[in-house]
């Protein structure tokens, strides 16, 4: 749900609601009952859900293991003559 930021123009109190969209715009200040006016917002912050955009997107991932030069069982990849 949005929030809206008010300003009172008789005593200048700043406040917040949170309202939905459709609601109607606040027309009293809570403290002296006075007019207000919604001040212009900067959007809405950004929440991040889930696992999480690090752990997807930009984690480094993990470096192979060196191989051994003796054994078979080399990484796909390897740059070693055998």
């Amino acid at each position: 749900m949005p929030h809206y930021d008010y300003e009172c123009q008789k005593c200048k109190h700043i406040f917040e609601i949170f309202q939905s969209m459709t609601d109607k715009p606040i027309s009293k200040c809570p403290k002296c009952k006075g007019p207000v006016k919604r001040l212009i917002g900067g959007g809405s912050g950004i929440i991040f859900k889930g696992s999480g955009f690090y752990e997807t997107d930009y984690k480094k991932k993990s470096q192979p293991k060196p191989c051994d030069k003796a054994s078979s069982s080399c990484p796909s990849g390897c740059k070693h003559k055998h």
